[in-house]
């Protein structure tokens, strides 16, 4: 089972989305640090200088952060759109693959290897 796991972890596929997870939580953080930091002091000066993060609505006991909320939302919106435009930029820089035939056309040489073939194969059963 050792020797499985090991296998498994080595696959290019595995470290690549370990790194992937990496960079991602990394740029998570920057997300979070400019919606935080910059696009929610832009709106709260429209909104009369709310701190979005503090928007809350209670109902007896129980408080609701929708601001929290917000927040999350508007950092989803800003890491969907940068992954949107890196996939947009990585199909764009690839080449496009050409779909090869089904299958193509024996050339000249090939059929009449095959009518070789055959006569061989006739010739064999008759003996």
């Amino acid at each position: 089972m050792l020797k499985e796991f090991k296998e498994f972890i080595s696959r290019g596929n595995v470290l690549d989305l370990a790194v992937g997870v990496i960079i991602g939580s990394a740029f998570t953080a920057i997300v979070t640090s400019l919606v935080e930091n910059l696009i929610n002091p832009l709106i709260g000066i429209f909104l009369g200088k709310i701190d979005l993060s503090n928007l809350v609505f209670s109902i007896g006991e129980a408080h609701f952060k929708f601001g929290a909320f917000l927040n999350s939302i508007i950092n989803f919106l800003i890491i969907a759109f940068v992954v949107f435009l890196i996939v947009k930029a990585v199909n764009k820089t690839l080449p496009k693959k050409e779909e090869a035939p089904a299958d193509p056309e024996p050339s000249a040489e090939e059929k009449y290897l095959e009518e070789i073939v055959a006569l061989l194969k006739k010739q064999d059963a008759n003996k």
